[in-house]
């Protein structure tokens, strides 16, 4: 069993930047690929970006791509995503998720989800 948290959502300017982190628990924490995702007002669970296991192999989706930054800790259990130069669009709730069971870029086969933590990015 994984249990995730998010942290460090916030209000930010247009232009601005953010760091949210997902803790994770277990001791598998390391092998599992990770995700985020968001899901704005009215919308359903978007792809942000992924990172593999222990070799942390990235993709990201297109609409952040160059802008945002996903990484991991594996001494923290922990992993992050960078968001710089934000727009308005970017205004969501920010998931972190774990252990994919089939492609990565879908919401529905990933096993384990933190709450959420909210972003707006104001105009």
């Amino acid at each position: 069993q994984v249990q995730l948290v998010e942290s460090g959502g916030g209000l930010v300017q247009t232009g601005g930047s953010l760091r949210l982190a997902c803790a994770g628990s277990g001791r598998a924490f390391s092998s599992y690929a990770m995700a985020w995702f968001r899901q704005a007002p009215g919308k359903g669970r978007e792809y942000v970006a992924y990172i593999s296991g222990r070799v942390g192999i990235t993709y990201y989706a297109d609409s952040v791509k160059g802008r945002f930054t996903i990484s991991r800790d594996n001494a923290k259990n922990t992993v992050y995503l960078q968001m710089n130069s934000l727009k308005p669009e970017d205004t969501a709730v920010y998931y972190c998720a774990s252990n994919p069971r089939g492609p990565y870029y879908y919401s529905s086969v990933y096993e384990y989800w933190g709450q959420g933590t909210q972003v707006t990015v104001s105009s």
